[in-house]
């Protein structure tokens, strides 16, 4: 069904594996399909938001999201989950007791964006924590022969960065926020400025030099541009 990703609003980025990018904060969510599962990156920023990427991804594929990996704990990447019943969830390690006792901060994250306060309400209410975490690395198998590796990069943009790396000819990585093409990367107060040059580092060597490179917000970029970004970040001025 890999025609029809681009007459619904999507990217596509090989078999299989497509990127739509969201209106409001330009945030990316991702597919991945297999022949047994599907996997989300990311969910958006409200409910009703999580609904509209949930029927798309029905419509896109015939079958629902089996699972969801976030890829780290801001408002406008997981307010969306509640829509995905059913979904196995993943997360960086540590991300699921923050979501659960920091939710108050996520609401109040949204609403200061721009989020309605009934709206960012709702989704705080339905608010679902990773039931996975992954400390290191972690791979699903989505059936024939379509793997995915979950690895956790952070603290860098945040204190709970998780990237999806699609092996491929190229491999697609969905990179979250560590990576931002649309405007220069955004550190709040839960960044790890020194860091993050060296999460960088290691994705780029997850990826490899071929690899398409998803950010959080913006366009597919390549590894120089990565790599660009890295040295950005290690410059005094990345670290002010």
């Amino acid at each position: 069904m890999d025609v029809s990703w681009e007459e619904f609003g999507w990217e596509r980025l090989g078999h299989g594996v497509g990127r739509r990018r969201l209106p409001g904060w330009d945030a990316t969510v991702a597919l991945v399909a297999g022949a047994d599962g599907v996997l989300l990156c990311d969910t958006g920023s409200t409910l009703r938001e999580g609904a509209e990427i949930r029927d798309m991804a029905r419509t896109l594929l015939g079958r629902d999201v089996t699972h969801v990996a976030l890829s780290h704990p801001h408002f406008d990447h997981v307010l969306g989950t509640a829509a995905f019943p059913g979904a196995e969830v993943y997360g960086a390690a540590g991300m699921a007791a923050l979501m659960r006792h920091g939710a108050d901060a996520i609401r109040s994250s949204a609403v200061r964006h721009g989020v309605s306060e009934q709206d960012a309400a709702a989704a705080v209410e339905a608010l679902v924590a990773p039931h996975h975490e992954v400390a290191d690395a972690l791979t699903l198998d989505l059936g024939g022969g379509r793997r995915v590796l979950l690895a956790s990069l952070g603290p860098a943009h945040s204190g709970h960065d998780l990237v999806a790396v699609v092996p491929g000819s190229p491999a697609v990585v969905f990179c979250g926020d560590l990576v931002e093409e649309s405007g220069e990367p955004q550190a709040g107060r839960d960044a790890a400025l020194s860091r993050w040059p060296d999460a960088l580092d290691r994705l780029l060597a997850l990826g490899g030099e071929d690899a398409l490179y998803v950010p959080g917000h913006g366009a597919v970029v390549d590894a120089a541009f990565v790599r660009a970004q890295r040295d950005w970040l290690a410059a005094p001025h990345g670290r002010a």
